[in-house]
């Protein structure tokens, strides 16, 4: 459940919330790391859950040393209000055997929260990819019907390209007539994404093709495709600028 940082919860309502899936090269958690560090974003609460691994440290967004030694926990909202912009931070893995729990959990708390619009940021093993996906942008966006009722111009003007169908059986002539959705190494991206359909939530997959090492500029890249869509910022961040990656972000994990 959501808990606020103060007495009285912050009202969401109409705002875009943005969150990463925990999946290959933690891409989507470093790209919020920079939008929240980038727009210098406030904490308002935290996700309470028995769902993710426990995990705490300390401040990872710390510009002096009085607010260094604030600890923060594996789940964490902040907000921009001028933007109505929310974020929700997720630095640790999702306990394997409780991963459909948290999606109801993150269902349930964007249905409350009254969220114009959610957007997962996430990522997928590159090397998994087939041949029509191994051509150009190694961008790909996926969306619920709900949210293209309202986005679907919007997107098409941008010209991204939708994440492709793949054949369930690769060779088999029968097989490929009925192609599905297949993200390897997206952890719950495609869950959550199938949960919103259900459930008629307004919701967006952002994600991109990456191999595990040095992903920072994979988060850039994610972040910048992003701001093409939301225009966050005025200008595009660049891997010149710094920013802070949640030291306590887990690492070198294996993900389905």
């Amino acid at each position: 459940m959501f808990v606020p940082s103060d007495n009285s919860p912050p009202s969401l309502e109409d705002f875009t919330l943005v969150m990463p899936a925990v999946a290959v090269g933690n891409v989507g958690q470093l790209a919020v790391d920079l939008i929240v560090s980038t727009l210098n974003m406030s904490r308002v609460g935290f996700i309470h859950t028995d769902c993710l691994i426990p995990m705490a440290g300390n401040n990872p967004y710390s510009t002096c040393k009085e607010d260094a030694q604030e600890l923060h926990t594996p789940a964490e909202v902040y907000v921009a209000p001028e933007l109505k912009l929310a974020v929700l931070q997720i630095r640790a893995p999702i306990v394997q055997t409780k991963s459909k729990k948290f999606r109801q959990l993150i269902v349930s708390w964007i249905k409350a929260s009254g969220f114009s619009r959610t957007v997962i940021l996430s990522s997928s093993h590159a090397y998994q990819r087939d041949d029509q996906q191994m051509k150009g942008t190694p961008l790909r966006y996926l969306a619920t019907p709900s949210l293209l009722k309202a986005s679907a111009n919007a997107l098409k003007e941008l010209g991204w390209r939708e994440m492709e169908r793949v054949a369930s059986f690769p060779g088999l002539t029968e097989a490929n007539a009925e192609p599905r959705l297949c993200i390897p190494g997206g952890g719950i991206t495609k869950g959550l994404y199938t949960d919103s359909c259900s459930e008629d939530l307004p919701l967006a997959v952002v994600l991109l093709f990456c191999s595990e090492g040095d992903n920072i500029p994979d988060a850039f890249a994610l972040v910048n495709h992003l701001n093409d869509w939301l225009h966050l910022l005025d200008d595009p961040v660049s891997d010149t600028l710094q920013f802070y990656c949640c030291s306590f972000t887990s690492r070198d994990l294996k993900f389905d």
